[in-house]
């Protein structure tokens, strides 16, 4: 199963792809789309719409896990990572692509095992599941192969259970 993480934002959105085979995690690729804080809001989302379809299109996914908005004390900064999302939603049901999505919450719970824990874990937790030799850059290509995690973790319980019972 090939699964891209997205941690959508305005001027950096993070992206992570991951191959799951059994138990074991593949990091096949990850980075970041950015945009300038000069253009028009339009003109990003439409960066960011472009460049969501072209990485769907390139690693052909089976799902895309999209960490969900979490609401800051900064409304306008909600409003636009609110409208990032909805381009990066929009290019994936344009791709025919499944939209997951995980809460900053559920996400630490799936990778460190604790829904407190601090930014560096998650990352420092993200090297290790993945075998890399140091923490990817930037944080927000880290905090989307840590969505990208959570989304395998969760579809290997999902998996592991029927009807309602665990196989």
């Amino acid at each position: 199963m090939k699964i891209i993480g997205i941690d959508p934002g305005i001027a950096i959105a993070g992206y992570g792809v991951l191959e799951q085979r059994g138990n074991r995690l593949i990091p096949l690729d990850y980075g970041c789309i950015r945009t300038e804080a000069s253009l028009s809001v339009p003109a990003r989302l439409k960066r960011i719409y472009d460049e969501a379809r072209h990485l769907f299109q390139q690693h052909n996914p089976d799902v895309v896990a999209v960490e969900k908005l979490f609401f800051n004390r900064n409304v306008t900064t909600a409003f636009t990572v609110g409208q990032a999302r909805g381009v990066i939603l929009l290019a994936s049901e344009e791709a025919g692509v499944p939209v997951t999505e995980y809460t900053p919450l559920q996400v630490k719970m799936a990778v460190v095992g604790y829904g407190q824990a601090e930014k560096r874990q998650v990352q420092e937790m993200v090297r290790l599941l993945l075998s890399l030799s140091k923490v990817p850059k930037p944080d927000d290509a880290a905090d989307a192969l840590a969505v990208a995690i959570c989304q395998a973790h969760s579809s290997t319980g999902l998996a592991r259970m029927e009807g309602g019972e665990w196989v």
